[in-house]
């Protein structure tokens, strides 16, 4: 998939299968980026059940026992079994926050004695998201070029921008972009968080930006983005 101006949701699985079980070596941080990764995901599978008109419990059935004709029927079977799948993750992922945090405020009590140097080293855990360095993803994606005024435009993504996380969409998981078209679909109307590399004319060190894109159809233009992402392997 290398054009987002007529994007298709597939209808196999919408990731690889997440799973915590190696979750319990991650940082407070790390798991909390993990939390907000599975809720973005869980709201892009809700807009592909909102696309079909049905919820977790809409029939899929006629009313003499046949599958609908109206509806992909398979596509969601196969987003509610992720769903499914995901809210207990995100239930497992819940309570080891809560378990690290109570261990945590433990460790700072049986430490009193060594406050300050404690205070310093653990005052990161509950610092703002944004103010905490992180390494930064690989880029999977380039942006080859943005329609003057379109939501791309307006969100600030350029020609040549390097694209590290699209929402819940990065390197690993894409799927050949896939799933950034899955993730704009999904999202029509709400705030997507990309983080894209920008390296200026003159060379130098790149900026590592954070955008807010919202994908949206009156814009006056083709697609719900106005932009052409092509994937970094075949460029």
């Amino acid at each position: 998939m290398s054009n987002l101006h007529a994007p298709t949701v597939p209808s196999g699985p919408t990731t690889a299968p997440v799973t915590n079980g190696h979750a319990t070596h991650l940082s407070i941080q790390e798991l909390q980026r993990k939390k907000d990764n599975i809720e973005a995901e869980l709201r892009a599978l809700g807009g592909v059940l909102d696309s079909h008109g049905v919820d977790m419990n809409t029939s899929l059935l006629t009313h003499d026992g046949f599958p609908r004709a109206d509806i992909d029927v398979a596509q969601i079977r196969t987003t509610r079994a992720r769903i499914i799948h995901l809210r207990n993750d995100w239930k497992d992922l819940m309570a080891l926050i809560e378990k690290r945090l109570h261990e945590h405020f433990a460790n700072l009590e049986d430490n009193d004695d060594d406050a300050t140097v404690n205070d310093v080293t653990n005052v990161t855990v509950f610092l703002p998201q944004d103010s905490i360095p992180e390494t930064p993803d690989p880029a999977f994606a380039k942006v080859n070029t943005v329609v003057e005024n379109s939501p791309a435009a307006t969100a600030g993504l350029k020609p040549g921008d390097l694209i590290r996380n699209f929402g819940y969409v990065n390197g690993e998981n894409h799927d050949g972009l896939r799933k950034v078209v899955e993730c704009v679909q999904g999202n029509e109307g709400q705030n997507i968080l990309v983080k894209v590399s920008r390296t200026s004319g003159g060379g130098g060190h790149p900026q590592e930006l954070r955008l807010t894109l919202i994908p949206r159809r009156d814009w006056g233009g083709r697609g719900l983005l106005g932009c052409h992402i092509l994937p970094l392997q075949v460029l």
